[in-house]
Formats: C-alpha cells, sequence, structure tokens
C-alpha cells in the first residue's frame, strides 16, 4: 500500500518533476513569507500575484514565454510601490491601491486588442502536474536567488525589519531594501503562478509562514518550521490531485496548509487557556 500511494507515482517523470518544482517553490515562498509577516507586507505580496495580467498579455501578444512578460510586469509593479510609497503624502497602502489598479486595468485594455487566451487559465489556477523541465528550471533559479538573498541580506534585513527608524539612522537605506525584497516576492510569485495560479499564491507565501510563526520562539525559528510546513503540505496536496483526478493541485495545496494552520492554532490554544 506504501510503494501503491507514494512510490508509484514518482516513477513517472512528470511526477517527479512537479514534485521536484513544487517543494522548491515551496521553501522559496516561506522563507521570504516569514519577513511577508513580519513586515507586515500581506497586501503588496496579493497585488503582486494580480498585477501580472498585462505583463501575461503582452507576452502573448508578442510570442515570448508568459513566464518573463509576468515577471516583468510584477517587478515593475514591485519598484512603482516602492518608489510611490517613500514619496510624502503617499503611504504603502494608497501605493498598492494606485499601482494594483493601474496595472489590472493596463491588463484588461490589452486583453481587447489580443483573441488569444491561451495559458491565461493556467496562470489563473495553475497546473502543477503540467510543470515542465523549464518550469522546474525557474523555480530553482529564483529559491536559489532568494536563498543568496537571505545569506547576503541577513542582518540588514532583520535590522530594517525590527527597527527601521534606526536603520535609516545608520544609513543602511531600508527603503531600497523594501524595493529588492518586494522584487524577490516578486519572482518567488511568479514562479508559483504555474504551480498554483495567481489567485492562490499569496496562500504559499503567508500561511506556511503564519503556521510557524504560531510555535516559533525566533525569526530563525520560524522561518526553519516555515520550511518544514511548506515542504509537508505541497507534498501531500500534490499526492492528493494525482490519486484523485477531479482535485486541483493548487486547491489541495492550500487546502492542506490551511488545515495544518488550524490545527497548530487549536493546539496552541488548548495549551494557553
Amino acid at each position: 500500500m506504501f510503494h501503491e500511494i507514494f512510490i508509484e507515482p514518482l516513477e513517472n517523470d512528470f511526477m517527479r518533476n512537479a514534485l521536484a518544482t513544487i517543494v522548491l517553490v515551496g521553501i522559496g515562498s516561506a522563507l521570504l513569507g516569514c519577513y511577508v509577516l513580519l513586515r507586515r507586507s500581506v497586501f503588496i505580496t496579493a497585488a503582486l500575484s494580480h498585477t501580472i495580467l498585462p505583463g501575461v498579455v503582452a507576452a502573448a501578444m508578442l510570442g515570448i514565454s508568459l513566464y518573463w512578460g509576468a515577471l516583468t510586469a510584477a517587478l515593475a509593479t514591485a519598484i512603482c510601490v516602492g518608489w510611490l510609497s517613500a514619496q510624502k503624502k503617499v503611504g504603502e497602502d494608497a501605493a498598492i491601491g494606485v499601482t494594483l489598479s493601474f496595472m489590472f486595468a493596463l491588463g484588461i485594455l490589452l486583453m481587447t486588442l489580443t483573441q488569444s487566451f491561451r495559458d491565461f487559465t493556467n496562470l489563473l489556477f495553475g497546473s502543477v502536474l503540467g510543470a515542465t523541465s523549464g518550469d522546474l528550471a525557474f523555480a530553482a533559479g529564483a529559491t536559489a536567488a532568494v536563498l543568496i538573498f537571505f545569506a547576503v541580506a541577513r542582518k540588514i534585513l532583520k535590522l530594517s525589519t525590527c527597527d527601521p527608524e534606526y536603520a535609516e539612522l545608520i544609513n543602511a537605506r531600508p527603503k531600497l531594501l523594501q524595493i529588492v525584497f518586494l522584487g524577490f516576492v516578486a519572482l518567488v510569485a511568479v514562479s508559483s503562478v504555474r504551480i498554483v495560479g495567481a489567485l492562490l499564491t499569496t496562500a504559499l507565501l503567508v500561511i506556511p509562514a503564519a503556521t510557524a510563526n504560531l510555535l516559533a520562539r525566533s525569526v530563525s525559528q520560524m522561518m526553519v518550521l516555515a520550511c518544514i510546513f511548506s515542504v509537508a503540505t505541497v507534498t501531500i496536496g500534490l499526492y492528493c490531485s494525482y490519486h484523485f483526478d477531479r482535485v486541483p493541485a493548487g486547491a489541495a495545496v492550500v487546502a492542506a496548509e490551511s488545515a495544518l494552520f488550524f490545527v497548530c492554532w487549536f493546539i496552541r490554544k488548548i495549551k494557553t487557556a
């Protein structure tokens, strides 16, 4: 029974490819997700996963990879929000709202110029079992970039998150770091689009980190737990999608993450009662 459930699916190339891709995406998302929560940037994360529309449509019109179009749009959003929020009398919420509205409207306008809607459905809802070697390579590159970013900027990122005023005082340039951080969030969001779709990408970034935050006593412990929870739940979701034909992989992954969150929340509630 163990062989039929866990080992037999891995005899298929597409399943091995899908598992490797979703695990890599899960790790990168979990690491960034911890600081997304700590920096209270959930709103911008959600915006980044929805402002890829004009980039995707433009890429389809030009006949280039939809990934590069999505990444360009997401990075443009991150830069625009970071720049606007640094201006006087323009808060981060307003910057996100303006940018999100503009990018979404631009995407709709571009859609009226094309009759092709190829791959748009996959980008909205995801298709992890259809992940290609190109998707795996993109996910590997995105996760590697995130790991390098944390290795290089971990201390200053932690400082600017906990005490942005002091970081500004010592000329650590926290506003520039915020733009760079959002750029990496955009990169991971784009790598997640193929897996769970734009509508559920935020869940990969937020839920494992939120679950880890219930149990962790330090930022480092939070990041480790988030990665463990993410890998476990994306694997469970993928296997559920494989064994049950009518279960979408993206929805199964998010359902598994949500279930784990509520279990951990309930356990913590009992212990603190």
